[in-house]
C-alpha cells in the first residue's frame, strides 16, 4: 500500500478497510458507561477508573484487570445483558452513514470492508442496527480472537477475513488500544478525536475529527480503493 501528500488532501490506495465500531460507527458512549457503572457499584470498582478501562477493549479483558477473582462469563453476561437494551442513544456518527453508502453501492466495494470490535458479535450487531447502520454479513468481534486490542490479533483477523493483507488495509479507529492494536498489525491507521484526547492517538498515522468528508472509490481494474481526506494539522 502506498501513499502521498497532495498538499492539504491526503491520498491512500488499498485493499480493505477495517472500521472500529464505538466511536467510529457508532456513539454508544453513555450505554457503555451507564453499564460498567452499575457492574462497578455493584462489584464495589471506582465507576470512573471501570469506565477508563473498559474503553477500546474487550469486557473479559477490563473485567481480568478490575477483578481477576470473578468469573469472567457471569460478569461479562451481566455486563453485556445491560448493554444489550441499553440503545435508546445510539447513534450513527457524522459522516459514517454517507461512507458507508458509497461502499454499499456495489459488490466489489462492499466486500472491501468490515467491523473489528471488542464488542461481542450479538450486542455489534444490535448496536449497528441501533444506529442504522448496514450490518456486514461477516465481522470480527470479542469472542472471535484470543486476544483484543492493543494486541493486534484483531485487526489481523479482520485483513484475513477481507482476505487481503494487513499492510494493504486501513485502520479506522477511536481509541489508544485501537490505533496501538492497527500499528502493530501494520495497518495503516486513521484515528478521530471523538472520545480520545489527541496526546493519546500517537501510534496513528493519520488525525481527523470524524469520517466526514471522507471520499472513497474503486480505482481501475478493481485493484482496490482510493481513500481521499484532509488530516488535522497539529
Amino acid at each position: 500500500m502506498s501513499s502521498s501528500i497532495v498538499s492539504p488532501t491526503v491520498q491512500i490506495r488499498c485493499k480493505g478497510l477495517l472500521f472500529d465500531m464505538d466511536g467510529i460507527l457508532i456513539s454508544s458512549l453513555e450505554s457503555v458507561e451507564r453499564s460498567w457503572t452499575n457492574w462497578a457499584v455493584l462489584r464495589g470498582i471506582d465507576p470512573v477508573l471501570a469506565c477508563e478501562t473498559a474503553h477500546g477493549c474487550r469486557a473479559v479483558d477490563t473485567l481480568a484487570k478490575l477483578r481477576p477473582d470473578l468469573d469472567p462469563a457471569e460478569e461479562v453476561k451481566i455486563i453485556e445483558d445491560h448493554e444489550m437494551v441499553d440503545t435508546g442513544d445510539v447513534n450513527a456518527l457524522p459522516g459514517v452513514l454517507q461512507l458507508l453508502k458509497t461502499l454499499n453501492e456495489n459488490e466489489a466495494t462492499r466486500a472491501r470492508w468490515t467491523v473489528v470490535t471488542s464488542a461481542s458479535e450479538k450486542l455489534a450487531r444490535v448496536r449497528l442496527a441501533a444506529g442504522g447502520i448496514s450490518v456486514p454479513e461477516r465481522l470480527v468481534a470479542a469472542e472471535q480472537v484470543s486476544q483484543g486490542k492493543p494486541h493486534p490479533d484483531p485487526f489481523l483477523a479482520g485483513a484475513a477475513l477481507l482476505g487481503f493483507p494487513p499492510e494493504e488495509c486501513v485502520v479506522f479507529e477511536d481509541s489508544s488500544s485501537g490505533a496501538q492494536a492497527g500499528r502493530a498489525a501494520g495497518c495503516t491507521v486513521v484515528a478521530t478525536t471523538f472520545s480520545h484526547p489527541i496526546d493519546t492517538l500517537d501510534a496513528a498515522h493519520y488525525l481527523v475529527e470524524d469520517v466526514t468528508g471522507i471520499a472513497v472509490s474503486l480505482l481501475p481494474g478493481d485493484e482496490g480503493l482510493l481513500l481521499e481526506f484532509t488530516p488535522l494539522s497539529l
